[in-house]
């Protein structure tokens, strides 16, 4: 499942004129803003395992493209946060939306102790690979 997604990530950023690495930062960024934590470049740059100036040349990519927004903080003027444009969200929604849809359609099979189950698992899985330090 994760190389298929994988393969399917690397084939939208081939269409829409996009480096692999720049739709998986498209992903943390909507990831983070799903989870109110205000997207930063050093954020972003942590998550993808970049340094600083690898940092800025995704972000760079991404607002000439159109896809990502550099905005200032309304609590703290000084700190410039990342959002994601709501065009880039139309396009990863008609591009993964029938994915997406396909797997809920899989996980609504599932009764809620299966759920649980898959859930539990995931989580464990996650909690594995965050805690060991990256190559």
């Amino acid at each position: 499942m994760t190389i298929d997604f994988g393969l399917r990530q690397t084939e939208f950023a081939a269409r829409n004129g996009m480096h692999p690495t720049d739709v998986r930062a498209l992903i943390f960024l909507l990831d983070a803003a799903r989870a109110a934590e205000p997207a930063t470049a050093g954020l972003l740059g942590a998550r993808l395992g970049l340094n600083s100036a690898g940092t800025t040349a995704v972000i760079d990519r991404l607002e000439r493209l159109g896809h990502v927004a550099r905005v200032r903080d309304e609590h703290d003027r000084r700190r410039i946060l990342l959002r994601v444009e709501p065009a880039a969200i139309r396009l990863g929604r008609e591009f993964f939306g029938p994915l997406i849809d396909g797997v809920l359609g899989v996980l609504d099979s599932f009764d809620p102790a299966e759920r649980d189950t898959v859930r539990r698992f995931l989580t464990a899985t996650h909690a594995v690979f965050a805690s060991e330090p990256r190559p």
